[in-house]
């Protein structure tokens, strides 16, 4: 049952257990997603709609918090559906996990689509409760620095599973060749083991009990609420034009590298890491800006960098592949990093600063249904166009001519992929546009928050000549997330 009051211990503990919690979802989520998924599927003869379906899935079941909204509000426990849905949704990585053993190829691809769809399905139930139930446990003042804490102890474990993993796979191949499918079996039900213990985790955290409802309110009435507070609407509409533009890119940046740039796979795993490890490394700096401005702020500042990294994309051949294009995409990878660590971190702490308290589930909520809705339809969009673009070009000559001499430059050259990445900045662009309207108490201009930056660079390049400081980089990221560990246990004692 929800606690009526907590202690400044019981809300240490409960913190650490989010620590805890957090880090087992992304252990489980680092052995059943990404790379590990899609390579499951292709193995079981899934095609390129069947992929994109994959992705879609997750993002379209969102959808699901609408019923969800209701759900919470009726029975008003938002650890127990937290805690129950989790246990069940994580279940379905067993079934999965024993396709290989008991299906056939075709009837285990479909099999694979509908435990994702009743995952996916029950994991919208997770999130309505979840983000509602942290609005009300986590201090307003603190949002920015326990959650880049807790986001970068989770990434940093993720970098070193996923390296992990990715070694076990390639061991796997070299002990069983042709037996690929039992490796990601074993690496599912791992996946599912480790997410039972974030469950319980979970269901040791209080929860603070949720406000009164002043009058019984019609569901629809309460659903539309959100889209009626003029702030929270600027909110949602800057959300939604941001993840369809970054979904409209992000599932073709490997499928450009493998294809277009004829990279070898062991070059796109490196940038990866290269971007998870900038991430990490940004998360902290991050969290301390949005406590010291605000989340506004940090967007500012992460978006424009984030989606002009999207629209590099497109000069890393001129129309092949040049001298420039792997410096290009270094660079590419860890502006990418950094700034979706501000993004990642910002964008869900300012989310739940504006709900107002009491009404966080329905708030929450109805921007998680815009912002998923449109990180699903855009790879699906990206997708059906993909033809088309290949038959298309664009391209900007400069050309200089003399007495017996003709210089010709090539400046811009888009082709089939390009045009997703040209038409996400755009989007991008009118994202940022949609963040201007939004206000936030504490927001600041973009130019004092890049100041602040600068200084803090600075600061971190000159630590690195230092003893101390190279210690700290040689032992990245082992050290950075013991150290986190370790401020958490001291907050406790």
């Amino acid at each position: 049952m929800p606690s009526d009051t907590l202690t400044e211990d019981q809300l240490e503990r409960s913190l650490q257990g989010l620590i805890r919690s957090g880090l087992a979802t992304r252990a489980m989520s680092t052995f059943t997603g990404g790379a590990f998924l899609v390579a499951f599927a292709l193995h079981l003869g899934a095609s390129n709609f069947v992929i994109g379906l994959l992705a879609a899935i997750p993002a379209l079941a969102q959808l699901l918090q609408i019923p969800s909204i209701y759900l919470v509000e009726k029975i008003r426990n938002r650890r127990a559906i937290a805690v129950i849905a989790s246990a069940v949704d994580r279940a379905f990585w067993v079934f999965i996990a024993l396709i290989p053993f008991l299906f056939s190829h075709g009837a285990g691809l479909v099999l694979l689509l509908v435990a994702i769809l009743l995952h996916s399905s029950l994991s919208a139930v997770v999130n309505c409760s979840w983000n509602s139930w942290m609005r009300d446990l986590v201090p307003q003042e603190r949002l920015g620095s326990f959650f880049s804490s807790r986001m970068r102890a989770m990434t940093g474990l993720g970098i070193i599973l996923s390296l992990t993993a990715g070694f076990y796979i390639d061991y796997w191949k070299k002990l069983f060749p042709g037996n690929e499918l039992y490796a990601y079996s074993i690496l599912f039900m791992t996946g599912f083991i480790i997410g039972m213990v974030g469950v319980y985790f979970m269901s040791i955290i209080p929860e603070p009990p949720m406000a009164p409802v002043e009058r019984q309110a019609n569901f629809f009435e309460v659903l539309l609420q959100p889209f009626k507070d003029a702030n929270f609407k600027q909110l949602i509409i800057f959300l939604g034009s941001w993840n369809f533009a970054v979904n409209l890119a992000a599932p073709f940046f490997t499928v450009y590298m493998l294809k277009k740039l004829q990279l070898h796979m062991s070059y796109v795993i490196v940038f990866a890491v290269l971007s998870q490890i900038m991430n990490f490394m940004s998360l902290s700096l991050w969290g301390r800006f949005s406590d010291r401005y605000s989340n506004k702020s940090v967007l500012g500042v992460c978006g424009p960098l984030f989606i002009g990294s999207i629209l590099a994309f497109s000069f890393t051949t001129m129309p092949e592949k040049y001298v420039l294009t792997i410096p290009l995409l270094v660079l590419i990878h860890i502006l990418m990093g950094v700034s979706t660590a501000g993004v990642t971190l910002a964008s869900g702490n300012i989310g739940l600063k504006l709900a107002p308290k009491g009404q966080a589930t329905t708030y929450l909520a109805a921007n998680s249904i815009v912002s998923s809705f449109a990180a699903g339809i855009a790879p699906l969009i990206g997708g059906k166009f993909a033809d088309f673009f290949a038959a298309r070009q664009l391209s900007l000559m400069l050309k200089w001519t003399s007495p017996g001499k003709v210089l010709t430059i090539q400046t811009v050259n888009f082709q089939h992929w390009d045009f997703f990445f040209l038409f996400a900045f755009l989007c991008g662009l009118y994202s940022i546009h949609r963040l201007a309207r939004v206000r936030e108490v504490g927001e600041v201009e973009e130019k004092i928050v890049v100041s602040e930056l600068i200084s803090e660079v600075r600061r971190d390049v000159a630590n690195l000549s230092t003893a101390d400081g190279l210690r700290q980089l040689l032992a990245f990221p082992f050290a950075i997330l013991l150290t986190t560990l370790k401020d958490i246990r001291a907050k406790k004692d």
